[in-house]
């Protein structure tokens, strides 16, 4: 009976993940725990696993749409993942609280999505900028997305999830990424980081293997169908439902840890 709801679950976090190019690693992990019995640790890695596997299968389709900024994902993708990695080795160290863990997170994701909503809700008017502020925050940029992309995988190591609440805000606000092409390239992101992360947690918990391949196929499917009723979803809109989505999550996050 837990098998078949974890597999249910599983479905909805790879809608979510494909819909909003984040959300499923949030569901993934208290699933793998309280649904199906995974222990904390071995729950992590397999999380970051999972996620992994299903974000490159979502980049497919948004990939095809032509949502997928592969330049802002190299400049991203490096940093996030040397990152992710010390952050997974840091959370293994047995002096981290679980529960210092999970209120960082939440408060994370709260700033995240205040964000996100009050950018979805301002008129766009900033392309009054001329050639050279526009070529000045270029170089901004390219300073600015590495930094926050080995500070997001720092943080999304430490938690054990795939951060696409984090990596959207960050390429939408720094990278000045339309929200829709945001999706699609945080998959993208997210599928090295989490390759990394799950790197610094293997070989230092147990993994089981079955439930991680059942999961993954399962979240593979939703993430697809996500995908596709992107084209069907106004960019401001998704932006803004992100938002008040993450925030119902932190919620969630604080009360039960």
């Amino acid at each position: 009976m837990n098998l078949i709801l974890g597999t249910f679950l599983a479905v909805c976090i790879g809608i979510t993940l494909g819909l909003i190019g984040g959300g499923g690693s949030i569901l993934a992990l208290p699933i793998l725990k309280y649904v199906m019995g995974i222990e904390t640790k071995s729950a992590v890695a397999m999380t970051l696993a999972i996620i992994g596997t299903v974000s490159l299968i979502g980049v497919v389709p948004h990939w095809q749409q032509g949502n997928v900024n592969f330049k802002t994902a190299l400049l991203f993708s490096p940093s996030a993942m040397l990152g992710a990695y010390l952050g997974a080795r840091i959370a293994s160290l047995p002096i981290i609280d679980p529960t210092i863990q999970l209120i960082s997170f939440a408060v994370t994701m709260v700033v995240a999505a205040f964000l996100m909503i009050s950018k979805s809700s301002r008129p766009s008017e900033a392309r009054k900028q001329n050639y050279l502020e526009e070529k000045h925050e270029d170089k901004y940029r390219l300073f600015a997305i590495p930094i926050e992309g080995f500070v997001v995988g720092i943080v999304t190591g430490f938690v054990g999830v795939g951060g696409g609440f984090m990596i959207i805000p960050a390429l939408v606000l720094l990278g000045k990424t339309p929200m829709k092409e945001a999706v699609g390239t945080s998959l993208l992101i997210i599928t090295f980081k989490s390759i990394a992360g799950f790197a610094g947690y293997f070989g230092h918990v147990p993994i089981n293997i079955n439930i991680m391949i059942i999961f993954t196929i399962a979240a593979s499917l939703g993430t697809l169908s996500g995908a596709y009723l992107t084209r069907f979803i106004k960019p401001k809109l998704l932006q803004k439902s992100f938002g008040y989505f993450i925030i119902v999550v932190a919620g969630y996050i604080l009360v039960q840890r």
